[in-house]
């Protein structure tokens, strides 16, 4: 389920935009020039019950664009009723929780878990999943990508974590699927300088 949602969602635009912890208002205003900028993937952190209002906000104009948004930091089963209910089409975790995994998709959710050793990308591929986040891509860097897509030319990555619009092409260029970017959203000025990233290489 996951291979072909994500490969269908992220087929057109490498950037995916993460709007964490910026209030209601501000991150309808972010999200809507995202939008209008290209970008078609978002993602809204749930670190708490206050973010579901949120998430439900932003993926209500979402659908109305024919488009979804993603609950990122799902670190338990027991979130995933309630992002479902909030109307998140994907979920996004930390790390790589076999049980999270299954249980997101059991509620029809594609799951993409973080990773950052090889031992977690194989464990990861080994429950069937290929898109993995990661995170943190900042510490990790474009050569791990490169290193890691050695023994795994399957894995799609979402590299998140302290990319930013400057490191970004540097990243989609080893080999990332997509960036995930977090502060080059923080406002409306530095989202209309995402064109570069968003141009073809």
């Amino acid at each position: 389920m996951s291979d072909a949602y994500f490969e269908s969602t992220f087929a057109d635009v490498p950037v995916m935009g993460i709007f964490r912890r910026q209030g209601l208002e501000r991150t309808l205003e972010l999200a809507e020039a995202a939008w209008r900028v290209g970008v078609r993937i978002m993602e809204v952190p749930v670190m708490s019950p206050n973010d579901l209002p949120v998430l439900r906000a932003v993926a209500d104009l979402a659908r109305e664009r024919g488009l979804e948004v993603g609950a990122g930091t799902i670190t338990s089963v027991e979130q995933l009723d309630a992002v479902r209910e909030a109307g998140a089409g994907f979920t996004v975790a930390p790390g790589f929780d076999p049980e999270v995994a299954a249980a997101s998709h059991a509620r029809g959710m594609p799951h993409i878990p973080g990773v950052a050793t090889g031992t977690e990308v194989q464990a990861a591929l080994r429950a069937g999943l290929t898109w993995l986040k990661a995170f943190p891509a900042e510490r990790l860097g474009p050569t791990w990508i490169r290193h890691l897509h050695g023994p795994f030319p399957q894995v799609r990555f979402v590299a998140t974590g302290g990319v930013t619009p400057e490191t970004a092409r540097s990243f989609l260029d080893a080999g990332c699927r997509i960036v995930a970017l977090g502060t080059a959203f923080d406002n409306q000025a530095q989202i209309a300088k995402l064109g570069a990233i968003l141009a073809p290489a």
